[in-house]
């Protein structure tokens, strides 16, 4: 095993910090992304990169928090897509393929419509299948795929049916790329759709949930018409059960892909990675509430405040990961990059607002600290929040008159106290910080 570790980074879709069971979740549970954890190290402070979805990813892949990273909001692109990366952008990707990796990425994609610069056949992926677009990423049986840079109709999916759900072909086609470049190093990037959007799962799995969690929730969509497979979400009688459903087949993928490596002989030379783009998500009769998605943490998809933005996140790595670990070090979206290029010894050649936490993984005494995280958010008036040591500052309403809260994160992790009237200077201090800590972007004003 002298060639270079795989990685597989495993990207669920608004999946909140409390939706596994190694994480505190009771009503299900998740026994593949469990082993994970229980063969590897569970991360208790790590950080997603926004609040919503192209955002997020704009920063994993760059290295940059989204006061720098070039993707700081959702912008459509009609008909599909959305704003794509410039093409100047130095991705994972880049970096990874650059080091003789095959790069493939099998998922949701939401960083640049087809054919644009920011195609992930641009930004460094030799190989995509899925969705382009988020709004599309909206349905679980969309009229079609994208096979690199060709269209895949889904006949199954024509008219009303629902015969292929995209999840099932998207992870076979993951499959089949571990296959084909298992002599080889290679980078799997697998950001799935689930649990985001529409509240949909197979009947087999339908099946397993329905009537275990009542009173049920039932949600009244779009289920023909204007809007049907183009953004507007189709009901769901048992929008409690198809949760659960959900979560359940995206446990089974993760099974399945830890299985393939495994049969292949490669699994102490692949590293996995388990994480969530953002919190859960309140759309299309999701209930976070009713399963405690947010375990103690406050807010959800879109805020700023910790549920909004703490993720899962855990990595397993056989041989060099001690099994049965956590960590409370305080990590982020942009320090994969810093990370990935640490594990190889590369230099990034790009500017990077992250740090390695290989130390962490490997449990070596060398862990560099941030000195602050920084997020922002362009929606609903403006949102941006800043972290330093166990403070939190959170800044709603920038575009007009803001609403400073200000929480000590050792005492009240759930965010119950505003501070900022209690300790002026800090709140100024942090202040400063915040307002210092991005770039201005052309696209993406407050």
């Amino acid at each position: 095993m002298n060639k270079k570790p795989n990685i597989i980074y495993i990207l669920a879709d608004d999946l909140g910090y409390g939706d596994l069971s190694c994480y505190g979740q009771t009503k299900f549970t998740t026994p593949n992304i469990d082993a994970l954890a229980e063969e590897g190290m569970l991360f208790m402070q790590h950080y997603s990169g926004s609040t919503v979805c192209a955002p997020s990813r704009s920063t994993l892949l760059t290295g940059l928090h989204t006061g720098h990273t070039p993707i700081r909001g959702n912008k459509e692109v009609r008909p599909e897509g959305q704003w794509p990366l410039p093409d100047s952008t130095y991705t994972i990707a880049e970096l990874l393929k650059n080091q003789g990796y095959a790069t493939g990425a099998f998922g949701k994609w939401g960083l640049g419509y087809p054919g644009s610069e920011g195609d992930p056949l641009k930004q460094g992926f030799d190989t995509f299948y899925g969705y382009n677009c988020q709004r599309l990423g909206h349905h679980y049986y969309p009229y079609y795929l994208w096979n690199n840079d060709k269209k895949v109709m889904l006949d199954g999916n024509s008219g009303t049916k629902t015969e292929q759900y995209a999840p099932d072909l998207i992870h076979q086609e993951a499959l089949n790329f571990i296959e084909k470049n298992k002599e080889k190093s290679f980078f799997l990037y697998y950001p799935s759709i689930i649990p985001h959007a529409e509240l949909v799962a197979p009947k087999n799995y339908m099946d397993k949930y329905i009537g275990k969690y009542n009173p049920e929730k039932e949600f009244k969509g779009t289920d023909g018409g204007k809007g049907y497979k183009d953004g507007k979400y189709g009901s769901q009688k048992n929008a409690h059960a198809a949760f659960a459903a959900m979560i359940n087949v995206l446990d089974d993928q993760v099974g399945e892909i830890v299985r393939k490596v495994r049969d292949l002989g490669l699994e102490e030379n692949t590293i996995f990675i388990f994480t969530s783009d953002n919190g859960p998500h309140q759309e299309a009769g999701a209930d976070p509430d009713y399963f405690n998605s947010n375990g103690i943490l406050k807010g959800y998809k879109r805020d700023l405040f910790e549920g909004g933005i703490r993720v899962p996140m855990i990595a397993k790595w056989k041989g060099k990961i001690k099994e049965g670990r956590s960590t409370n070090h305080v990590s982020a979206f942009w320090d994969v990059m810093p990370t990935f290029a640490d594990i190889l010894n590369v230099n990034i050649t790009s500017k990077t607002d992250g740090i390695s936490f290989l130390p962490t993984l490997v449990e070596t005494n060398n862990q560099q600290h941030h000195d602050y995280l920084y997020w922002e958010f362009h929606e609903r008036g403006g949102r941006q929040a800043i972290r330093k040591d166990n403070w939190k500052l959170v800044k709603y309403n920038v575009k007009n008159t803001p609403k400073y809260y200000l929480f000590n994160l050792d005492t009240d992790p759930s965010e119950t106290q505003n501070l900022s009237e209690t300790y002026p200077k800090i709140l100024e201090d942090l202040t400063a910080i915040l307002e210092n800590s991005r770039s201005e972007s052309e696209i993406f004003k407050f």
